[in-house]
């Protein structure tokens, strides 16, 4: 059985808001390793200002803590980072995509649409983060539906199955990323909510935010609300966690 283990890849300061944090997922699977986001990593705390640039460090409130990415998660828990084969990203943001030259044999796994919009020059992205030359795997659009959502089948060998599900808005190719448990599933949003509370609260402060760095505000909020729609109707099958709230790691 693949086992699926929570882990904080990077936490962020930004006055006005409560600690958020960088919520990776690591699957564990006979057949190897494999990460849902990486977050922020070795040479981001190594070189920061090289890397990212004060501008958007001051932005993001990045704190640098080595123990605070993926490769280090990964050793504490007695797993090998030489082992991960696989990486999901729901989007190519600087938090979500730092980690990626730590796994340079990994296969990444993305949207068609998001990796387009990164080759494109898109300014919300870090091209240092993806100098290595990622090998890339796309998906395209599909004709499979999950819970009534489009769904992007990833073919892994692993006992658990992965699907990228659009979730479009906050970048133009975000994804949610669902992994079968058993009779249950688990869906990463990414970063289609912020806080587990704009599930219920419509008018929670942090959606200006939201909608400031959002590329499409319009289907962002078709993604959440779509969201509060599986909250609502599908709760006894979907477990759900985002990227940064702290209190669902």
């Amino acid at each position: 059985m693949t086992r699926i283990h929570h882990i904080n890849c990077g936490t962020l300061l930004v006055p006005g808001y409560p600690t958020v944090v960088c919520h990776c997922l690591l699957l564990e699977d006979p057949q190897g390793l494999a990460l849902v986001d990486c977050g922020i990593g070795l040479l981001d705390v190594r070189q920061p200002v090289e890397r990212l640039g004060q501008p958007l460090i001051d932005l993001a409130g990045f704190q640098f803590h080595e123990h605070d990415t993926a490769v280090r998660r990964i050793e504490a828990l007695g797993l090998n980072p030489d082992d991960v084969r696989h990486i999901f990203l729901t989007h190519v943001d600087p938090d979500h995509a730092g980690g990626l030259a730590d796994f340079p044999n990994a296969t990444v796994h993305v949207s068609v649409e998001e990796q387009s919009h990164l080759q494109a020059g898109h300014w919300r992205y870090v091209p240092v983060q993806f100098a290595h030359q990622p090998k890339w795997k796309t998906y395209g659009p599909s004709e499979r539906t999950w819970f009534g959502l489009e769904a992007r089948t990833v073919s892994l060998g692993f006992e658990a199955e992965v699907l990228l599900i659009p979730l479009f808005g906050h970048t133009l190719g975000h994804c949610g990323v669902a992994i079968s448990e058993g009779n249950r599933w688990l869906l990463h949003v990414g970063d289609a909510y912020y806080l587990r509370a704009e599930l219920t609260d419509a008018n929670h402060p942090v959606d200006a935010m939201a909608a400031q760095r959002a590329d499409d505000d319009a289907g962002r909020r078709a993604s959440l609300a779509t969201l509060r729609r599986l909250a609502h109707d599908h709760a006894d099958e979907i477990d759900m966690v985002g990227y940064h709230d702290i209190t669902e790691l």
